[in-house]
């Protein structure tokens, strides 16, 4: 049987231009979410304008941020070909890392309009979510982000996919696991829990945010374990042995992949980080009461505070302007009257 792909990563070329499906795939994601960001945004008085702007300074932030973190821990297949760091639309990019960018870049651009970040990140977590939930399918263009072999079977009678899918998944001669699918699926989940928990009235400032890496964390260090092609490196036994006892319950669904180096895979450490680390944060800010401001407060800018005294200031300066100048008019024609009488007489 002859099996080719389903899907031609090109799109279209236009001349000399060759447009490629990962690139059109990422700036739809890109867009959905800002129209998400937007949509919610407007709830709290806060103009398209300034997500457009952070939309502008994270997206190039994200990439780039992404394929650092890529490039540094798969480096022995690009040293040979240093340029080949720069063909992005081969794919090789890290989740981890566009949200190291993104979040760098963001809380940057956020406090210098004077904003709070946790309340605008707020209003952003459901944007990064369904943003990686479409990702994902680039990955699924470049043939890439895939898991263990699995039956023909297996994808056409027990998850019941579609042709398009079942043949895209025919990687290195054998059926694959779409991890991205999984993975997409469980971000979808994701962002109706978000929708869900931004409308509870307990949830405070920040806690969306930290809700979103507990959520996306969790799905990422299951399905993580179920790859071949995760980023790696050679740690201690004990961690090797602690992440695998609690990736231990996939077991009873499928066999872990097999990687080609290492043998602790970042993102799963990462993920294990991520999740301890949001549950301590929101703890923590409860207990201090940094996060006293509920997700449903209004959002003011720090500048619009300053600038408001000023406004106050000025307007009582126009006050007493307009008084002093009634007064002097009063004068004028109380001397203008006395004139008059006096001149009569």
């Amino acid at each position: 049987m002859i099996h080719t792909l389903a899907l031609d990563p090109i799109a279209f070329r236009l001349g000399p231009i060759t447009v490629h499906w990962y690139g059109i795939i990422l700036g739809t994601a890109a867009l959905v979410g800002l129209a998400l960001a937007v949509r919610e945004g407007k709830r709290f008085g806060i103009v398209p304008d300034f997500f457009m702007d952070l939309l502008l300074i994270g997206v190039p932030s994200s990439v780039i941020f992404a394929r650092i973190y890529y490039v540094a821990f798969r480096w022995q297949d690009y040293q040979h070909d240093p340029l080949s760091v720069f063909r992005i639309w081969e794919g090789g990019i890290a989740i981890y890392g566009a949200l190291i960018g993104a979040l760098l870049s963001g809380y940057l651009y956020i406090r210098h309009k004077g904003y709070s970040f946790w309340r605008i990140a707020d209003i952003c977590a459901p944007s990064l979510i369904v943003g990686q939930a479409i990702g994902r399918w680039g990955n699924f263009v470049n043939q890439e982000a895939y898991g263990s072999p699995v039956t023909e079977a297996f994808l056409r009678e027990a998850l019941r996919l579609p042709n398009f899918i079942v043949e895209q998944m025919y990687i290195q001669e054998v059926y694959r696991h779409p991890t991205f699918l999984y993975e997409s699926i469980w971000n979808v989940a994701g962002l109706l829990l978000l929708f869900g928990l931004r409308r509870l009235p307990f949830v405070r400032s920040g806690e969306l945010l930290l809700s979103y890496f507990i959520w996306y964390s969790i799905g990422r260090f299951f399905i993580e374990g179920l790859r071949t092609d995760s980023l790696a490196f050679d740690g201690p036994k004990w961690l090797e042995n602690l992440l695998e006892a609690l990736w231990s319950p996939m077991l009873l669904m499928a066999p872990p992949g097999k990687m080609d180096y290492g043998n602790i895979r970042i993102s799963q450490l990462v993920a294990v980080l991520c999740v301890l680390g949001a549950i301590a944060l929101i703890l923590f800010r409860r207990a201090k009461g940094y996060s006293a401001e509920r997700y449903s407060d209004p959002i003011r800018s720090t500048k619009d505070v300053a600038a408001a005294p000023n406004a106050e200031t000025g307007t009582e300066h126009a006050a007493e302007e307009a008084g002093e100048a009634g007064a002097t008019t009063g004068e004028r024609r109380e001397r203008s009257d006395t004139h008059d009488s006096n001149g009569s007489v």
